[in-house]
C-alpha cells in the first residue's frame, strides 16, 4: 500500500511536471513555425490543465479499465468546482465576466446535458465517443474562428493581455521538451493508473471510486493551483475560465477514451449518485455566474461554502463506500 501511494505521488509530480514541459516544448514549435500567439492559446496551453486528465484516462482505458478513466473525468469536474471554485470564492469573492453569460456557460451546461443523456443507457461506447469529440471540434472551431474575428474586427479593441506571452525558445529545445513532455506523461500516466488499481484491489473497492476520488484530485491539482494564482492577482475571469473550461474538457476529450478504447457498460452509481451531483454542481455554478452578472455582485464566500458542503458530503460518502 505505501510503494502504491509513493508511486501515485511520483505519478501526480510527473504528470503536472510533463504537462508543463509538454505545453512549453509544444508553444516553443509553434512560435517558430509562426503560428500566432492566439491559436497557441486557444489550443496548446488551453489543453495543458487537462493533459493529466486526459493521458491517466487513455492509460486506464487502454488497460481495460473504463470506470477509472470515466470515474477520472467526473471526480475532476466535481473536484474543480466544489473544491477549486469553492475555495477560491472564499479566499476571494469572485465576478464573473459578462461575456461567459453568453459562452462559455450556456456551453458547460448543455454539454452537461447533454453528456447525461448520452449515459442514461449505463453504456459508453464508440458512437457515444465519436459524438463527444465531435462537439468538441465544433467547439473549438468557433472558438477559434470568433476570436480571429475578433481581432480582425477594427472596431474591437483587443486587449494585450489576451495573447499568452510564450517564452523564446531554439527549436531544437522546443523539440526536445515536447519530446521529454509526453514520454514523461505518457510513463506518470501509465504508473498512476497501475498504483490506484493496486490499491483499489487492496482496499477491495472498485477503480470507479479511486478514479472517482485519489485519481481525480491529483490530476486536479493543476486547476488548483492555476485558480488561486488568478485570484491572488485578481484576475477572477481566468480563475472562473479555468474552471469552466477544463470541465468542458473533461467531458468532450477525456470522457470519449473509455468509450473509444473500452466500450461497454459501467455502473449505475457512476450516473446516479456521481454525475447527478455534477449536474447539480454546474447548474449551481451557471445559477451564481448568472447572478453575479445580472445583480453585479460577486460570487461571494457563501456560495463557496454551499459548494464545498456538496463535495464534502458527496466525499463523505465515498470514503463510506471505501470502508465497507
Amino acid at each position: 500500500m505505501l510503494i502504491a501511494l509513493i508511486i501515485i505521488i511520483v505519478g501526480f509530480i510527473g504528470l503536472i511536471w510533463g504537462a508543463d514541459k509538454f505545453v512549453e516544448g509544444a508553444s516553443g514549435v509553434a512560435k517558430n513555425l509562426g503560428v500566432s500567439p492566439l491559436l497557441v492559446g486557444l489550443t496548446i496551453v488551453a489543453f495543458g490543465t487537462s493533459a493529466p486528465e486526459i493521458f491517466s484516462s487513455a492509460v486506464a482505458a487502454i488497460e481495460n479499465k473504463p470506470a477509472l478513466a470515466i470515474g477520472n473525468s467526473f471526480g475532476s469536474n466535481l473536484f474543480n468546482v466544489g473544491m477549486v471554485l469553492g475555495i477560491s470564492a472564499i479566499i476571494k469573492p469572485l465576478t464573473a465576466p459578462k461575456t461567459m453569460l453568453y459562452k462559455e456557460i450556456p456551453v458547460l451546461l448543455l454539454v452537461t446535458i447533454a453528456t447525461g443523456l448520452l449515459l442514461l443507457d449505463l453504456h459508453l461506447g464508440i458512437f457515444d465517443a465519436v459524438l463527444l469529440l465531435t462537439i468538441a471540434a465544433l467547439l473549438a472551431y468557433q472558438l477559434v474562428k470568433y476570436e480571429l474575428n475578433q481581432k480582425k474586427d477594427p472596431r474591437e479593441t483587443p486587449k494585450k493581455s489576451a495573447e499568452p506571452k510564450l517564452k523564446k525558445v531554439s527549436f531544437p529545445k522546443a523539440t526536445t521538451y515536447l519530446i521529454v513532455g509526453l514520454l514523461i506523461l505518457i510513463v506518470s500516466a501509465e504508473a498512476l493508473v497501475q498504483a490506484a488499481s493496486d490499491i483499489a484491489e487492496l482496499l477491495g473497492v472498485s477503480t470507479g471510486i479511486i478514479g472517482l476520488t485519489i485519481v481525480a484530485l491529483g490530476t486536479s491539482l493543476p486547476e488548483l493551483a492555476a485558480s488561486i494564482t488568478s485570484i491572488l492577482k485578481n484576475q477572477d475571469e481566468l480563475a472562473i475560465g479555468n474552471i469552466v473550461g477544463s470541465n468542458i474538457l473533461n467531458l468532450l476529450t477525456v470522457l470519449p477514451f473509455p468509450g473509444l478504447l473500452a466500450p461497454g457498460p459501467f455502473s449505475a452509481s457512476l450516473l446516479y449518485r456521481d454525475f447527478s451531483v455534477v449536474t447539480i454542481l454546474t447548474i449551481l455554478l451557471c445559477f451564481f455566474c448568472y447572478q453575479s452578472i445580472n445583480r453585479k455582485t460577486p460570487i461571494g464566500r457563501s456560495s463557496g461554502i454551499i459548494f464545498l458542503l456538496i463535495y464534502c458530503g458527496w466525499f463523505t460518502v465515498m470514503l463510506m463506500n471505501i470502508q465497507s
